[in-house]
């Protein structure tokens, strides 16, 4: 190989880039911030070594999470010259050597079949138990499980591991635990394995095979780990037996982008990699080359208060980019108000030359997404809800694509790339010239003009050569871009930019949610804004709204930016100062049955106060008037009944009779506006009053969500 080569590689690179592609053989820490080039670095990393000659392409292992980073890995090594390198996911990885070896392993040809979802073999094996759930608590049921297994938790100890791990069961522990045992055993029943069973098998072959561990690491010499901040137990183990006694390992990670602690992923094997591998090199990339100054002084402000183990790798980026506008900051009556702003400056970025594929609004939860869709349906504003149908299976363009293949027999001299290909989309209904009307239909014509910018990013080639990359693509799921603004949970934007982001929705008990209870629970929230913010490479806007529905409850703005949050609202400054958690202290203990005394985990018992299975002393009169005049208050306003109170609600009262506010206060359900404008009334029936005797006003600026 080319000594001339290898050093042209290191060309173009900063001092901290260069300092990590040139890194000696042998464990190397590369703590790449936000937008610092960690992929240039990884890429020409392996590059060099390729191009100087100390490894060959095929004995090299590079590991990512996402089959498209995968793919995008392989395509900038091809850039630089260098084919053959393997960039596979964990998974994909693991799967083609249990292929490989499944004779030796598992006595067999074949590997056993890979469920694509737990929650089928969960709902049986909590039958088997004598326990039933509905299509949610199974999902939960199968993420607890995914959990356990990636964390090496066996059945036997799961109960002691997970109260370890502070975790938010779904139902009691024990209950868990035999249905996490039933399930392995559904599982061999059927003869079928999970995507954890693969890691495991494979991971075990190498540590109990001899001579499949030294086939294995006669194939690979040099290993590279992306995202190394976000694995878990049971990849690391997977890692080590492929590693052996040897240490030309090479990580890449951030710890202030650890978010998914929740799936068994730990920054621990970051944190820890200079004590496990002693003569490691360590580089930091704090070069930003993503972000303007202001959004990148901003995520150094959000993480500046960072506490915790993560906290002691947080790297200050420096922003490389010409300045741009400061972060706007809007607060909003409510969420509808919120996401009609959002979609009017959408429109406006639009209208001002932004395409709408280079925007993006994320928020932390996918429940939140309804009411940003129907907003920019409202505007005629093209979407893409990111974590939708994978884009090669979609309908229309599984159609293009056999349309694209079947042009390939005729002739087309004379003609570019795109022209052919438009020419061949024609033929099957698609027209150039702009979206059709409707949210499904423009849906379908955005997603086949992908195919059409594709072409024009590729016209230089053939259309058997296009037909070819379209093959490839799909079989890595590397997709081209929809030209649509993207909607996205925080968690799904990990890894993605744009020109523009709106950060919608930052308001306490959203973000951070209210599951978050323990510090360690707040940080990763503090770090989920954090990856938010720095996908925006120039424009960020930053929003809550004091209610999320018209008249609702009254919120507080997200307290990692509460100061900025209220800076157009002046009157919310002292509010939001407040300690977030003091309001809620007399409320963050557990809440015990009324009756028995065990602490209530579901909703419904919480509401209630009391165990379902205890006995109930509802006034069942009480009970048919409070519905009554429920009834009438809906009514009058023209609203679903349960926005004034629910039946869990209702049931409360009518269990509990309170005869003060004080004593109304108590009852889940009964927050403070749904007591200043129903207390009264409530108490009035409580005493005795007829529904049709008591006020059934002021339901517009009670009911919230």
């Amino acid at each position: 190989m080319s000594y001339d080569r290898a050093e042209r590689v290191l060309a173009g690179l900063d001092d901290e880039q260069r300092a990590a592609v040139s890194a000696p053989a042998g464990p190397v820490c590369i703590l790449a911030g936000a937008g610092t080039g960690k992929t240039r670095a990884v890429t020409h990393r392996i590059a060099y070594r390729v191009l100087r000659g100390d490894v060959r392409p095929q004995h090299v292992l590079a590991v990512t999470f996402t089959a498209r980073a995968a793919g995008e890995l392989r395509d900038r090594l091809r850039g630089l010259d260098v084919d053959g390198v393997q960039a596979r996911t964990f998974h994909a990885a693991a799967l083609r050597q249990l292929r490989y070896f499944a004779p030796r392993l598992l006595h067999s040809r074949e590997v056993p079949d890979l469920l694509d979802s737990k929650a089928k073999f969960v709902g049986i094996a909590a039958a088997r138990v004598g326990l039933s759930f509905s299509r949610t608590k199974l999902r939960d049921l199968a993420g607890e499980i995914e959990w356990a297994k990636s964390s090496l938790v066996e059945p036997d100890n799961y109960q002691t591991m997970a109260l370890r791990a502070g975790r938010d069961i779904p139902g009691d522990a024990a209950e868990v635990a035999k249905i996490y045992v039933a399930y392995e055993e559904a599982k061999t029943r059927a003869g079928v394995i999970d995507f954890e069973d693969m890691l495991s098998l494979t991971a075990r072959g190498i540590e109990e095979h001899d001579d499949m561990a030294e086939q294995i690491r006669a194939q690979y010499r040099l290993f590279i780990v992306d995202e190394y901040q976000d694995v878990n137990p049971l990849q690391q183990r997977l890692l080590t037996a492929w590693l052996g006694d040897r240490d030309d390992l090479t990580v890449v990670g951030d710890a202030a982008q650890t978010i998914y602690s929740f799936t068994g992923a730990t920054a621990d094997y970051l944190l820890d990699f200079t004590r496990t591998h002693p003569s490691s090199t360590v580089v930091r990339l704090v070069r930003d080359y993503r972000s303007t100054p202001q959004v990148v002084k901003l995520a150094n402000d959000t993480i500046a208060a960072a506490t915790g183990a993560q906290s002691k790798l947080r790297l200050q980026l420096i922003g490389q980019r010409p300045d741009g506008p400061v972060p706007q900051t809007l607060t909003f009556d409510d969420e509808p108000a919120e996401a009609a702003a959002v979609a009017a400056r959408c429109a406006e970025l639009i209208a001002g030359g932004t395409p709408p594929g280079q925007i993006a609004v994320l928020f932390r939860t996918n429940a939140q997404s309804e009411v940003y869709e129907a907003a920019l349906a409202d505007a005629d504003i093209p979407t893409v809800v990111q974590g939708a149908a994978r884009f090669f299976d979609r309908p229309e363009v599984r159609q293009a694509v056999v349309a694209l293949r079947s042009a390939t027999r005729t002739s087309h001299e004379g003609e570019s790339l795109p022209e052919t290909v438009t020419d061949a989309l024609e033929a099957v209904g698609w027209r150039p010239g702009g979206a059709p009307g409707g949210g499904q239909a423009r849906e379908k014509w955005e997603a086949v003009a992908a195919l059409v910018r594709l072409a024009e990013d590729h016209h230089l080639m053939t259309l058997q050569e296009f037909v070819d990359e379209l093959a490839r693509r799909a079989s890595v799921q590397h997709v081209p871009t929809v030209d649509g603004v993207t909607l996205a949970s925080l968690h799904a934007a990990k890894g993605l930019e744009w020109d523009a982001v709106f950060l919608a929705g930052l308001a306490e008990g959203t973000l951070p949610t209210t599951y978050a209870r323990t510090a360690a629970q707040v940080e990763e929230e503090r770090r989920l804004l954090y990856v938010g913010i720095t996908r925006a490479r120039e424009q960020l806007w930053l929003s809550w709204s004091l209610a999320r529905s018209p008249g609702g409850r009254p919120r507080r703005p997200c307290r990692f930016l509460a100061t900025a949050l209220t800076a157009d609202r002046p009157e919310l400054a002292a509010q939001a100062a407040k300690s977030p958690g003091k309001k809620r202290s007399a409320r963050t203990g557990p809440i015990k049955c009324r009756i028995c005394g065990k602490t209530l985990i579901d909703a419904e018992p919480r509401k209630l106060g009391r165990c379902l299975d205890c006995p109930s002393d509802v006034d069942e009169e009480l009970y048919d008037r409070l519905v009554a005049w429920r009834t009438l208050v809906a009514t009058k306003a023209g609203l679903p009944a349960y926005t004034v109170f629910t039946n869990a609600t209702l049931t409360a009262i009518a269990e509990q009779r309170p005869t003060a506010l004080t004593a109304l206060t108590k009852i889940s359900g009964v927050g403070p506006r749904k007591l200043m404008v129903y207390g009264e009334a409530v108490i009035e029936l409580v005493a005795g009053a007829k529904p049709g005797d008591v006020s059934a006003e002021g339901l517009s600026s009670a009911t919230d969500s």
